[in-house]
């Protein structure tokens, strides 16, 4: 079935979503890519539902969403910008399902607009506050972008476990190609905006309204949170293409309680 690119004007700018439309009543489910990647991190997920609507997106200066981005966004206006797309595409309710970045989006949507929102699945996601040292290391390995294609290795052998790498070389040119589409400038704004100025996220976890699964990597360098349901598995920070196999039954498992949650009781 065909994919059709749709730009949908939200309150952080014109987003490029990707939609592959069913014309059944099922729950549609839409994916939420991280850091330096693009819609296409879920790629073989999109092609591989086919029971329902599936939707995409290209978040904040990646992939097509380059234009039109509003100056000082931040995550709030990323959950936002969800909702926004939500209601653009007149989908009541969803199931939606984040990598990183795209999770902590997910996360503040959810918290936000828990009505709109059948499960969540939460890949590897980041929710405590940068520390100092991490923010001192962040801004020195800025200084590397002088040298991008280093400075892309670099970022592969942080994401990526190095078993993962080893395995499959591929996955540094799965990063490496959305990766050049941004300036220098964009990672520095973006890093800071999505790394280093977030604070902890604990509070929404555990008041969190809605069913969420979680997944993180055995080599993530983010850890689990002990709110959270969730499963540990090979890899690193990139868990979509490091366990592709574990994320689909992730997925599963949200079709299945999404639709449960829609059977009145």
């Amino acid at each position: 079935m065909k994919i059709k690119r749709k730009n949908i004007f939200t309150s952080i700018g014109k987003i490029a979503v990707y939609i592959k439309e069913k014309p059944l009543n099922e729950t549609p489910i839409i994916f939420l890519h991280g850091l330096y990647f693009d819609h296409k991190l879920w790629k073989h997920y999109i092609y591989s539902i086919t029971d329902r609507t599936v939707i995409a997106i290209d978040m904040p200066l990646h992939g097509k969403s380059q234009e039109d981005i509003k100056n000082g966004w931040n995550l709030e206006d990323c959950a936002q910008m969800l909702v926004d797309i939500l209601n653009n595409l007149e989908i009541p309710k969803a199931i939606a399902v984040g990598h990183s970045w795209g999770s902590m989006s997910i996360l503040r949507a959810a918290s936000l607009y828990p009505e709109r929102f059948a499960s969540i699945g939460l890949c590897n996601m980041p929710f405590q506050a940068a520390s100092a040292k991490q923010k001192i290391l962040q801004h020195l390995q800025h200084s590397l972008l002088l040298f991008r294609n280093f400075y892309s290795k670099q970022a592969a052998k942080v994401l990526f476990a190095k078993n993962s790498l080893r395995k499959n070389p591929l996955l540094f040119y799965h990063l490496k190609r959305p990766m050049a589409l941004l300036s220098n400038q964009q990672i520095r704004e973006i890093d800071q905006t999505v790394i280093l100025d977030p604070t902890d996220t604990s509070d929404l976890i555990q008041n969190l309204k809605v069913k969420a699964y979680a997944i993180n990597g055995k080599d993530d360098f983010v850890p689990a949170s002990i709110f959270l349901e969730t499963i540990i598995v090979n890899g690193g920070h990139v868990s979509p293409l490091e366990s592709p196999n574990e994320v689909s039954n992730l997925i599963s498992k949200l079709i299945k309680y999404g639709t449960l949650e829609l059977i009145p009781a």
